[in-house]
């Protein structure tokens, strides 16, 4: 859908949105004072005061499959490889807070995702 230059948008929310904000739309603020340095609160300029041209980026891989066990092995093995991050991936009947028992996950454990039952599965899956 095309606007016209200068047309506002407004979200689902109803707030404005401008196509373009330039100088004029900070009306006096100051950005300074606003923003932080990088690597300092409000960490709106970065969580590094370098960012990442001190360091390369973070090589995350999502993961997660069978149990506690065999998914912190493939951690294990994919940290020996390089990778410098990871973020489980959880079954479904974890991540809607249902035990692997539970009739309504019925089909639905070992399909992809690690199962997480107790705390004690954490602890195996972080060990």
């Amino acid at each position: 859908m095309a606007r016209e230059p200068g047309s506002v948008r407004v979200t689902e929310s109803g707030l404005p949105v401008e196509p373009v904000y330039g100088p004029d739309a900070l009306d006096g603020w100051d950005p300074r004072e606003k923003l932080g340095e990088p690597g300092s609160y409000p960490f709106t300029r970065g969580v590094y005061p370098t960012m990442y041209t001190g360091r390369p980026w973070t090589m995350r891989q999502y993961a997660g499959f069978g149990t506690a066990a065999e998914s912190n092995a493939r951690y294990r093995q994919l940290i020996a490889h390089g990778t410098t991050g990871l973020s489980v991936a959880f079954d479904l009947p974890t991540q809607m807070g249902h035990d692997s028992d539970a009739p309504i996950a019925s089909g639905e454990v070992g399909k992809v995702g690690v199962a997480i039952d107790s705390l004690d599965d954490m602890r195996v899956l972080l060990d």
